[in-house]
């Protein structure tokens, strides 16, 4: 896969990108990704690329003139072209792995009040948003969709069941709790069923669980029939 990012702050997009297993999977060659100065397709002498908004209001505007350089230099026959905005579809697991099957993916980022209407509507595939809040610029968001994507990417994790296994796996249940050796510690213990070595137990403790922590946190993704649904597959680990 290919990631190129357009944005003001190139070393703000990379950043997150170049340690741990993100920076593995770019070494590897399992992803290629580059970020890329906006201001290096602007016209003008002082490579402005922004101009207060039509109609009045405050900020200013990504004008179309760079970003359509950009999308025409770095676009191809299979690229997507993405744009981060607080204004897009919500980012989330099944829309990272529907991602991760694309071969280049060419993510805008907005700033100050967004961009020019006439770039999304000529230019762009997918309006995303990583929240329902208001980042300084794109470049944090491109990031952040970034990491979420190539994680999921063959070869990226060292187990392939880590990303299969875990909270938004199952769109309706967060991810049970987790617990390591020492088996106890300050007092507290790890609950018995994870070291009884019974894997049927084990598997119907962390349903459980991961229904309480939905509960809990995330009541908004409980449909009512999941309230006692028995989990189609699970797995433990036995401590000994």
């Amino acid at each position: 896969m290919r990631i190129d990012i357009v944005t003001l702050f190139p070393e703000v997009a990379l950043a997150p990108l170049s340690d741990s297993i993100i920076q593995r999977a770019r070494a590897a060659g399992i992803v290629e990704v580059r970020a890329h100065q906006l201001r290096d397709w602007s016209q003008d002498k002082h490579r402005r690329v922004d101009d207060s908004p039509c109609g009045g209001g405050p900020g200013m505007v990504l004008q179309p003139e760079p970003l359509f350089a950009a999308v025409a230099a770095l676009r191809g026959p299979d690229t997507r072209v993405l744009l981060m905005t607080p204004q897009g579809r919500p980012f989330k697991q099944a829309l990272a792995r529907e991602l991760a099957a694309e071969a280049h993916l060419l993510i805008l980022c907005g700033h100050y009040e967004g961009v020019d209407q006439r770039v999304i509507e000529a230019l762009v595939d997918l309006e995303l948003s990583i929240g329902d809040y208001v980042l300084t610029n794109g470049a944090v968001a491109a990031a952040v969709v970034c990491d979420a994507i190539i994680r999921l990417l063959p070869g990226a994790l060292g187990d392939a069941r880590s990303s299969e296994d875990e909270s938004f796996s199952d769109p309706q249940l967060l991810e049970a709790p987790s617990y390591t050796r020492p088996i106890e510690y300050r007092g507290m213990r790890v609950p018995e069923v994870l070291v009884s070595g019974h894997h049927g137990n084990i598997v119907e403790w962390k349903h459980q669980q991961a229904l309480a922590r939905t509960r809990a946190n995330r009541p908004d993704l409980l449909v009512p029939h999941m309230t006692n649904q028995r989990p189609a597959r699970g797995g433990g680990c036995e401590l000994l």
